[in-house]
């Protein structure tokens, strides 16, 4: 029965276009009752630069321990934004830790039925795998508070990559190259006083080539590091074969976990046999630390991990931006993608929606 699901053709959601409803579900963490302005200053965004009208599902802005407790109830919300015709997306208010819980609680057929744009990253990468398995294509990029409420307003590097990605009916393209600069700095969202303060920023030197050659293609899947850990072996994780030519994106989170976890997490996808299936890896820029030194012993992890089963050629792409780092692109889960190992880049050649009917 669970090979019936992944067999299922991925279907694309219709572009989001100024007027849309969209749903604001808390998945796991309850944030917007923690941080209420945080999450207005996101919702106002969302309302104000893309024309959308947020619509919170009824458990959405409950407290965050009544929400730990009731994970079914953030299951029916998930259930309530699909299943209303009315309703055009799905975003998640914000991450968390345990969105996993969700899988006994989420019937997938609502999902699979009632395709429509889902949107956030971090813990919501379960939601991902669940939109995947339903064979529906969803989005890792902003959530309501964790991008959308951007310090001083979303960075035009994350609303164009945005824009392009579930907006547009045309085939994405080319991931740009961040001329913004990037950040990844810790400003307590309890002071109020910082939402209005810009991060700072470090300057961008792109992405890197850290080993392979030419030119690859594949279908994207992937998402927070952590996160993939608690998928594995569940019901939601994806059979050996869906893996085949897949471009893999990675990226660890704020808790920015040490480059001997990123190891052997690759240990393990080396021991499931996925990793020599695949035809790529594309790295997000690690969240929480601006060091230098971090992000190279992560990046020498995963080399090593490579070299460790025979696949010292496999491309892979560095200091890309998109996950916990900000300002972050938007990827599309299942379209076609290519990697050019000379010139460093990642392209998307397909589109992550279909035309808006009408």
């Amino acid at each position: 029965m669970t090979d019936q699901w992944w067999r299922r053709p991925l279907v694309k959601p219709l572009a989001l276009r100024a007027g849309d409803r969209v749903a604001i579900v808390s998945t796991s963490w309850g944030g917007p009752a923690v941080f209420p302005h945080r999450y207005q200053a996101g919702k106002q965004y969302l309302s104000e630069a893309f024309g959308l009208e947020p619509v919170e599902m009824p458990h959405a802005l409950r407290d965050a321990e009544w929400l730990y407790q009731n994970p079914q109830a953030r299951a029916e919300d998930i259930h309530a934004a699909f299943a209303d015709n009315s309703i055009k997306g799905v975003i998640a208010s914000i991450g968390g830790d345990d969105a996993i819980r969700l899988i006994p609680h989420i019937d997938l057929h609502v999902i699979a039925d009632n395709p429509k744009v889902f949107l956030g990253y971090s813990d919501p990468t379960v939601l991902h795998f669940g939109c995947l398995k339903a064979g529906v294509s969803s989005f890792y990029g902003p959530t309501v508070m964790a991008g959308f409420a951007e310090n001083g307003g979303m960075h035009a590097y994350a609303e164009d990559a945005l824009r392009k990605a579930i907006f547009q009916s045309g085939p994405v393209g080319e991931i740009e190259v961040n001329r913004e600069g990037w950040t990844v700095e810790h400003l307590p969202w309890k002071d109020t006083d910082n939402q209005n303060r810009r991060r700072k920023l470090t300057p961008s030197t792109g992405p890197r080539t850290l080993q392979g050659s030419g030119v690859v293609r594949g279908h994207l899947i992937g998402g927070c590091a952590e996160v993939l850990e608690m998928l594995k072996g569940s019901d939601w994780w994806p059979p050996s074969d869906y893996w085949n030519g897949a471009i893999l994106f990675y990226e660890t989170s704020e808790e920015a976990p040490s480059a001997s976890h990123v190891l052997r997490w690759l240990r393990n996808f080396a021991a499931q046999g996925i990793l020599p299936r695949l035809s790529g890896i594309v790295l997000g820029r690690p969240g929480g630390q601006t060091e230098e030194a971090y992000r190279r012993e992560q990046e020498q992890m995963v080399v090593r991990a490579l070299a460790e089963a025979g696949l010292q050629h496999l491309p892979v792409l560095a200091e890309c931006d998109f996950g916990h780092t900000d300002p972050m692109a938007t990827l599309p889960y299942g379209v076609r993608a290519e990697i050019d190992c000379g010139r460093a880049r990642l392209t998307l050649l397909e589109p992550g929606v279909i035309a808006a009917l009408g």
